[in-house]
């Protein structure tokens, strides 16, 4: 890139200022978060010549997506030779099979095949920067804010650091069920997997890297829609003769960074500011009781129904502190939808006229399309749900592209279209094969919604967007119409840019992600009163996601090119009630971390913290096994309900027992007869007085250590055998003042 003098120097004084506040707000987490960003930075840059190719029609050439791009290769490529037993999964492992990517990726396609860095984005020093101070200012506010409330506990926090704790011990993947010990995670894992694969590279600790992964996250759920909506605007101003457009773009950017990790949605407006406004307008004094997971559990709860949902999204997720599957996945649709659009924005001016085995062979070698197909594989292991959805999107988006490029030759585009389609499903099954040959589904077939949302309800969680939509749709139809040769639906697809029409593809296909679970829904373990929730959650949860990116450019499309009146009232209409929605940010913050402003209360990012204050008889323990108990042998603790402290000892060492908690063994093994079995020999070891059956049992499942502690106390009470537990073998752990002891056996 250029030298930084004149006006880019100013960009040094941000930069400063966020070091310095880094060091002053993070205290002795600094190092972590700036290890975290240090690599991302480096693994960017090593992937920009393979990035540089797929993204060269965006201005930065993909500079941030290369971030996520190189995470994931990386990533991938460790956790499919350790699969393969090909090697350990080890940190060493980790950094030198992604030394290797890096060195050939530079070497053969940075310098080999490209003299003079051609796909570096050179002479686009300012925007770089400031995605790169977007990205560093968004991630420090983030992991800022989760000192304030770091403990692993609660929800099914311990659930995701449990799976971390687990992975770090264990050599070979899929690691060891904590809460199964006879088998191996049957989960979607790969979110928490790339989780501690960040760990490993950066020499870091579970304790802290648990938090700090989940803000990674946020700052790549900003700054990923800020670098596809700017581009997208961009593209669009300059195709109507803009010489300048960098305000309007970034503008579009910043609110579709806003609009996907940020904001909340019209729930928060209509019931915690415009009621209680309205109430006291009237006279009416109630004190506010708004609280900011109502956003989230709606419909089924206000009125309460019998049909329970789920209606979460990225900002609910980052503060409440999930690292579930579908929140590290974020990172990695973004990056899908950037290549998409990168692919339509490039494919549409490439022309095909071959034909037979010819054109099937172009076709085929799209690297766009090879890329997304690998990429449909990996969700299948990180989050099946997304796997389904984006092989729709990225299959509605391959047929509108190719609509626009074949000019209305059916033949071809259904050819291509069934190509693509072919290709994605080989691809992608074959990509994912390690995983899938080890993993029992859940799912139990597909029925039909019993159920609805009342009208009202769909319209205050989804009515903005979707009227954004609507809106949208209409511009770019009007701006058409004067045209002779836009008759007709395919020719209005053919002549209309590639922001708009990828625009309207993540706007509908949301549209068509909230309406889905008015139908069907996917059968699982809750389908007694919550049958539509899981189906609702994941989505609409990526409902959320799109139509972020669609307001994000919409807005600022219709306030800057619309010809009417009435469009340009309504962008600003709905930027003024997204940005009202940005109030949930602030409820949320305030309702769960408390006063942000008051340094002295943030505890650091260490997880952890919380043993002493809520489980002080067992926190000794727990920190002994840590200390002292390498790779993976059995400890055995009393098994619980979900959403408990129960299994706290597995969940902060990554240490397996028999049985944890068990709706979600339920959940990932359906087999309740087994987990019932388990539960009543986890029972008589902790309750029976007959000692030959207690060491029988704890031979049949290989227990190494037993932890008796409070909540083995809370649940056998009288019935608990301490005595003969405390003679099975030696004690090397004992606490007189709680009578917490640990036995090997």
């Amino acid at each position: 890139m250029k030298r930084v003098k004149g006006k880019d120097a100013l960009f040094l004084l941000p930069a400063a200022a966020i070091m310095g506040l880094s060091v002053f707000l993070l205290k002795g987490d600094a190092w972590s978060f700036w290890a975290f960003y240090l690599l991302a930075l480096v693994l960017g840059l090593a992937a920009m010549p393979l990035t540089g190719r797929l993204f060269k029609c965006f201005d930065d050439k993909g500079w941030v997506f290369s971030k996520v791009l190189a995470i994931l290769i990386s990533g991938f490529a460790v956790w499919f030779l350790t699969t393969c037993r090909v090697m350990v999964f080890s940190a060493g492992s980790c950094i030198l099979v992604t030394a290797l990517l890096g060195i050939l990726c530079v070497w053969y396609l940075g310098i080999r095949r490209s003299p003079g860095f051609k796909y570096m984005p050179l002479g686009h020093g300012r925007l770089i920067m400031t995605e790169e101070l977007l990205f560093a200012a968004v991630f420090l506010m983030w992991t800022y804010l989760a000192g304030f409330n770091p403990a692993a506990n609660g929800t099914e926090k311990f659930m995701d650091y449990g799976f971390m704790e687990a992975m770090m011990r264990s050599s070979t993947l899929p690691a060891q069920d904590l809460w199964y010990s006879r088998g191996t995670i049957n989960y979607y894992y790969g979110g928490q997997y790339f989780a501690v694969f960040l760990t490993k590279m950066t020499g870091t600790r579970v304790e802290i890297t648990y938090n700090l992964s989940r803000m990674f996250v946020a700052a790549f759920a900003f700054i990923l829609p800020f670098s596809l909506a700017y581009q997208m605007t961009a593209d669009q101003l300059r195709s109507r003769g803009r010489r300048r457009f960098r305000f309007e773009a970034g503008a579009a950017g910043i609110t579709a960074g806003t609009a996907v990790s940020i904001a909340g949605n019209m729930h928060y407006v209509v019931y915690a500011v415009a009621i209680p406004l309205l109430n006291r307008i009237r006279g009416i004094e109630e004190e506010s009781s708004y609280w900011f997971p109502d956003a989230t559990r709606y419909i089924g709860f206000n009125p309460d129904v019998p049909d329970k949902t789920i209606h979460e999204f990225p900002c609910y997720s980052f503060v409440l502190g999930d690292l579930h599957a579908h929140v590290v996945n974020i990172m990695f649709v973004l990056l899908l939808l950037g290549l998409l659009y990168a692919w339509m924005k490039t494919g549409r001016t490439k022309k095909n006229n071959d034909t037979g085995a010819l054109f099937i062979m172009r076709e085929a070698a799209s690297p766009h399309i090879i890329l997304a197909s690998f990429m449909l594989g990996v969700f299948q292991w990180t989050n099946f749900w997304d796997f389904v959805i984006y092989f729709v999107v990225t299959g509605g988006t391959v047929l509108f592209t190719n609509i626009a490029r074949f000019h209305g030759n059916a033949k071809k585009v259904i050819g291509s279209t069934v190509i693509h389609a072919v290709e994605m499903a080989v691809i992608s099954t074959v990509t994912i094969l390690p995983f899938t040959l080890q993993f029992e589904t859940m799912v139990q077939g597909v029925a039909l919604a019993q159920n609805h949302s009342l009208p009202h309800q769909l319209l205050v969680l989804w009515g903005l967007p979707t009227f954004l939509t609507i809106l949208l749709i209409l511009v770019i139809i009007g701006d058409n119409r004067p045209r002779k040769e836009a008759r007709g639906l395919f020719a209005k697809m053919q002549i209309t840019s590639s922001p708009d029409l990828f625009a309207v593809i993540t706007g509908l296909c949301a549209m068509g992600l909230v309406m889905i679970p008015e139908l069907v829904y996917v059968r699982d373990i809750y389908e007694n009163g919550n049958a539509r929730a899981n189906t609702m959650f994941k989505l609409t949860y990526q409902a959320y996601i799109m139509f972020g990116l669609t307001m994000g450019y919409g807005i600022y499309r219709m306030l800057m090119l619309a010809k009417k009146w009435i469009f340009k009232a309504g962008a600003v209409l709905v930027l003024f009630l997204l940005m009202c929605t940005v109030g949930y940010f602030g409820k949320a913050v305030n309702s769960w971390y408390g006063n942000i402003f008051d340094t002295s209360r943030n505890q650091g990012l260490n997880a952890l913290t919380y043993l002493e204050g809520t489980l002080p008889q067992d926190a000794g323990g727990i920190r002994w096994l840590k200390a002292n108990i390498k790779d993976h042998p059995v400890v055995l603790e009393a098994n619980g309900d979900s959403y408990s402290t129960f299994e706290r000892v597995s969940a902060s060492t990554g240490l397996p027992t028999i049985l944890g908690w068990y709706v979600h063994e339920w959940l990932w093994r359906n087999d309740t007869a087994d987990l019932n079995v388990k539960s009543a020999d986890v029972e008589r070891i902790y309750t029976s007085g007959d000692e030959q059956e207690v060491r029988r049992l704890l031979a049949a499942y290989d227990v190494s250590y037993i932890f008796v502690g409070s909540k083995e106390k809370e649940k056998y009470e009288d019935r608990l055998n301490r005595d003969l537990l405390y003679s099975l073998g030696e004690i090397v752990y004992e606490d007189p003042a709680w009578g917490t002891f640990i036995v090997k056996v």
